[in-house]
Formats: C-alpha cells, structure tokens, sequence
C-alpha cells in the first residue's frame, strides 16, 4: 500500500483502522448520496491523499464532487469492497495491489474501461490488458528499514540482503507485519518467496523466526512504535533498528522534520526490496458510472501522478511524470526489487499465508 500516512509520522502514521472515515467534499448535489450524478465517490484503504488544489481542479473541469471513503488497510478494504459489491458504497475502488489483485478480479469487482491516458502508462505495470479491469496509478518497494544511528552506535554494518537478516548479528533486531493482515508484510513474505522459491522460502522463515524476527499486526505498529529509527518510534520508546517498510520512507523522515536533516536517518536494505503497484477501478454496480471513468482519468493524468510522491509517497507510474527532488534523492526506487508474476501470486497466496501463519504464529 501507498504511504501518505506516514506523513503523521511526526505525529499518528499509517492508521490501519477498520473504522470507515470519509473525507474531501461529501456534497450530493443531485441527491442519491454515492450515486448523485455531481458526485463521485472514490473507496480507498486509509493512504490516498492529494492536494487540494489538484482535486479542486479535477472537479472544477470535470463539474463532479469528489467524496472519498477510507477503509482501514488494503486488505481491509479489498475484502469489504468484495463483500459489498451488489451495493457499492461508492463509484471507483483505489488501492488493491499486485499482492491482491487476482482476489478483487476474480470477484468481478470492477467493470471494464480503459482510462485515457493508459497508452501513457510504463509497459512493466500494465496489467490485464485484454480486460482493462484495473487502472495502474502508482507504485513503490516494499524493503527492510534500519536506523542509522543505531548501526553506528553499536559499530554494526546495516543488513543488506535477506541473507543478512538471519545472521547472528542481526538477532532480535527485525520487527516485521503480520502477513495475514497487513500489505507489507504479505509483500514481504511475497519477496521470500521469489528470492527462495517453492522449497526454500519456509525453511527461511524458521532461520528467521529462530534469530528473533517479531511480528505485529499493522505497519502502524511496526513502523510507529517499535522501529528505533522514526520520529514516531523514538517517541514511543521502539527498540527494533530494523522494520518492514517502504523505500520511500527516509524522505518521509526527511520532508516532515522540523529542521529538516541534511541527510535522512534511516536507510534501505536494498536487497531485501518487493515491487508493489497499486491499481484503481470502476465498480461493477457503480451509481455513478461515468463520473468514476472521469476520475480513472484524472488519476493518469500529467497533474495527478505528479503529485502523489510527496503525497502518498509512491512512484507515478505514467510516462514522464516528474518526481521532486528531495523524494528521489532519500527514496530512489530498488535497482533490482523481487517481483512475482500476478498467476503466481493468485495461484499460491493463501497457501503461502497459511504455511507462513503456522510456521511464524504457533
């Protein structure tokens, strides 16, 4: 999942909530709540954020409302999007990824339509092409974090692969998610499992287990009070100077500091990195249909994928979009990130959660 709520770093973090919350403009200028003809209503997990004056443009060229409706984490609200899909609360569905995509389209939780500006899109992150089910808006790594100066304080090299995380040196240090419940620790359970396989990632997660790996619910946890390394864990008292995170969370370090650091106080385990991509789509039972293909539109716009970097904290994905510079400079994308083909994942993602659930829960 994206990372905007990483900007309350300083302050909440990610809220991986079950709570349903709505933001942005709730007006029904036609009636029928979701379904007024003058508003369209985007479901997401708690990550999507944009600025204002960007949606402000969307609707003043578009004459649609924008209502958002956040849905706890990605998983969270794949399942609830599923589950409610006879009666959508809403007209698009933004942020299932690669890890769950094949869950939303088998499914049938979108409709077909190709967004303009898809021909914009790079060719790795296009996906079902045939159908045009999903739009791709965004992606980013899922990578192992370490706090800089506790590596330097205890005269320790930081991990540098997954390798590196079953060390002796390394015992007790890793805090990671539970991979049944939250988007980065499945995408880090996903990146095991390409880099060992089918017979190796198991035997792994035992070395892993057995040199002290801990495992919480959410990133909120991991990240914001037992990671050593942020704002939010310093404050918390965190003693793990490693986390799974995001690549893109030294500039979240970097960017929300008051003074802001010369350099970001954490890094990236740059080995140990799994390349997630986020989708968007159009609701099967959508009230609002043409109102959600104006906003798939948007999300592919130049305005758009320009400004999700130092807001959701992850990589546009269309064609010569630009990224500012202080969130290239502290959170360049993995040179070489794990990467599963979507069958794969669709094929063997709930065995893989029920082996790992019982070799890493008992």
């Amino acid at each position: 999942m994206s990372i905007i709520k990483k900007v309350s770093v300083l302050a909440v973090g990610l809220g991986m909530v079950g709570t349903l919350a709505a933001c942005g403009s709730s007006s029904d200028d036609a009636g029928g709540g979701s379904g007024g003809a003058k508003t369209v209503t985007l479901v997401s997990h708690d990550s999507w954020a944009a600025s204002k004056d960007v949606i402000a443009a969307f609707e003043k060229e578009s004459g649609y409302k924008v209502k958002v409706l956040k849905d706890g984490d990605a998983g969270q609200a794949v399942n609830k999007a599923i589950l409610t899909k006879d009666n959508p609360q809403g007209d698009v569905f933004f942020g299932v990824d690669n890890t769950l995509l094949s869950r939303a389209l088998d499914n049938g939780l979108f409709q077909p339509y190709e967004a303009k500006g898809s021909d914009q899109v790079r060719p790795e992150y296009r996906t079902d092409q045939d159908k045009h089910r999903v739009t791709p808006v965004d992606t980013g790594d899922i990578c192992v974090n370490y706090d800089k100066a506790w590596f330097s304080e205890h005269k320790l090299t930081p991990p540098k692969s997954f390798d590196d995380l079953v060390k002796p040196e390394y015992k007790d240090l890793l805090v990671t998610e539970n991979a049944g419940s939250s988007s980065p620790g499945l995408g880090f359970l996903l990146g095991t499992a390409a880099q060992y396989g089918d017979g190796g990632w198991e035997g792994y997660w035992k070395k892993l287990e057995a040199n002290g790996v801990k495992v919480v619910d959410s990133w909120e946890q991991a990240y914001n009070e037992e990671f050593s390394g942020s704002a939010g864990g310093k404050k918390a008292g965190g003693d793990r100077p490693l986390v799974v995170s995001y690549a893109s969370s030294p500039p979240v370090e970097v960017v929300y500091a008051d003074p802001q650091p010369d350099t970001a106080p954490t890094g990236v385990a740059d080995g140990t990195c799994f390349r997630q991509v986020e989708y968007a789509g159009l609701l099967g039972n959508a009230r609002n249909p043409e109102g959600g293909k104006a906003l798939l539109d948007f999300m592919l716009s130049k305005s758009f994928q320009e400004d999700m970097p130092l807001n959701m904290f992850v990589y546009p994905v269309r064609e010569g979009a630009q990224v500012p510079e202080v969130f290239s400079k502290f959170g360049p994308q993995a040179k070489d990130p794990q990467t599963l083909d979507p069958a794969k994942i669709a094929d063997n993602r709930d065995q893989w959660v029920k082996s790992w659930t019982s070799l890493v829960l008992k």
